[in-house]
């Protein structure tokens, strides 16, 4: 098992390796001061792991309830939101009492912003099933939902109490979410550089879970703990995201987190060449990993309509919005810029 600590002002630990959901009870035992739990999952991943994990917390003393939702970002909103606080109250959980997000980042998010809110904040753990949510969204504290408008509009700041990584789960990933997965780690490695960029040129993903997931926690733990409340070095985690996010919105989603995220990185790229900020290798090199991966590089949507749609993007201020570009393989710089230069970046990016 690989155990990486992050030092927040709430610190927890990062727990990763095979057949970990079946320690789970044992764990949270010796953590949560409280028995009543709520298993919050969606309807592909409580039918594999959620019954059984219901069943093992209930054997070792837990009083468990179940929340099951909708897979999807569709159910990443203020109404699903609102029936499992309702579903929380029902249950009588109290503040000495813990959710336990079980899935990917959907659930992670939502679970994590209920956790937040209820009764002005209860814990939470983490368990993910999805690559994705293994590498970045599980860790950090970032709890959301989605309005008409925009992205993860709606949220806050809430550390888990722990997060328990299970790589077994990762083996009934369909390949679209494993694909989904990647794009993240591919930006861990622009972020970090060598030997993490080649090594994912090297050797897939998934013949390497334990060591790939560990070393893209410990990446995101650095940045998280200088900055806790995303105000300034955290924003590099961004890199890809403000187009992708818009690309997701404007696809109603049909486009998922991963592959709005390896678009949008190459966007930035082949923008940050076009601009003078990088030369060529940079675009080259990352468009090649994100390709080796079966990820997306380009989107029909139009600059304009990409920019309309980040209009509301959190590192937005009232008069510029804040781009994440990559002037090396493992070093990222943030730059503020007018809308009208926004739009110029993703046409030198290669959107119409």
């Amino acid at each position: 098992m690989t155990s990486v600590t992050v030092k927040t002002g709430k610190p927890y630990e990062v727990r990763i390796g095979a057949g970990l959901l079946k320690e789970a009870p044992a764990m949270l035992s010796a953590l949560l001061p409280a028995k009543r739990l709520m298993v919050v999952s969606d309807d592909n991943v409580y039918p594999l792991y959620g019954e059984s994990l219901v069943n093992s917390l209930s054997a070792a003393g837990f009083q468990t309830y179940s929340y099951v939702m909708k897979s999807g970002e569709q159910s990443k909103n203020l109404t699903v939101y609102g029936d499992l606080l309702q579903k929380l109250c029902e249950a009588g959980l109290t503040r000495d009492d813990s959710v336990i997000a079980l899935g990917g980042g959907v659930v992670g998010d939502l679970a994590g912003f209920a956790a937040a809110t209820y009764q002005r904040g209860i814990s939470y753990v983490q368990m993910p099933t999805s690559l994705l949510a293994a590498v970045d969204s599980s860790v950090g504290g970032k709890t959301a939902v989605d309005l008409p408008g925009g992205k993860n509009q709606v949220g806050a700041f809430c550390q888990p109490a722990l997060v328990i990584c299970d790589i077994d789960t990762l083996k009934t990933l369909p390949e679209e979410e494993y694909r989904n997965g990647c794009a993240e780690i591919i930006k861990y490695g622009m972020l970090l550089g060598e030997p993490l960029f080649s090594r994912l040129s090297e050797q897939p993903v998934k013949e390497m879970y334990e060591e790939i997931i560990g070393c893209c926690v410990a990446v995101k733990r650095d940045y998280v703990e200088a900055d806790e409340f995303d105000r300034g070095l955290r924003m590099l985690l961004n890199l890809g995201h403000t187009a992708g996010h818009g690309v997701e919105l404007l696809s109603c989603f049909t486009v998922p987190h991963g592959r709005g995220v390896a678009i949008g990185m190459a966007i930035i790229a082949r923008a940050a060449h076009a601009m003078g900020f990088c030369d060529e290798t940079v675009p080259e090199r990352l468009v090649k990993l994100i390709k080796a991966y079966g990820l997306p590089t380009e989107t029909a949507f139009t600059a304009d309509e990409v920019s309309a749609a980040v209009s509301n993007d959190k590192k937005n201020t009232a008069t510029s919005m804040r781009i994440v570009y990559p002037e090396a393989v493992g070093s990222c710089k943030v730059l503020s810029v007018s809308k009208e230069t926004f739009r110029e970046w993703l046409k030198a990016g290669g959107l119409a």
